[in-house]
Formats: C-alpha cells, sequence, structure tokens
C-alpha cells in the first residue's frame, strides 16, 4: 500500500538527510525544511498533503515512469 494511504501515515523519511540548495528539497524525502519541521506536530490530512506534493516533484522531476 502506498505510504500516503497507511494510517498513520508514515515519515517519507530515508535517512538521507541533504538539503540541496539548488532545489531545498532534501536530497532523500524531498520535502522543505518547512515541512520536515511541521511533519511531528501535522495532522495525518495534514501528512497526506505532505506526501502529495513529494509525489509531484517527483513527477515533475523524474517524469511519470
Amino acid at each position: 500500500m502506498a505510504p500516503e494511504l497507511q494510517n498513520p501515515v508514515p515519515s517519507p523519511c530515508i535517512n538521507i538527510c541533504k538539503m540541496v540548495p539548488e532545489t531545498g528539497l532534501c536530497q532523500g524525502c524531498m520535502r522543505t525544511i518547512d515541512e520536515i519541521r511541521a511533519w511531528r506536530n501535522a495532522s495525518e490530512d495534514d501528512k497526506r498533503a505532505i506526501w502529495a506534493e513529494i509525489r509531484r516533484r517527483e513527477a515533475a522531476l523524474f517524469g511519470d515512469d
């Protein structure tokens, strides 16, 4: 099952924590620093919204293969 469909929604962190200055995204999880900071206190719906943004970023950067 896709992580964004699970309950509770799991963190997208894969322990490759390096911010890429050119994109403003974490190299490992593709979240912004604000999304990373907010994750702990985010509602399940907010976490799903972050996952949706990650999926959108993946599609924009890597295509919809």
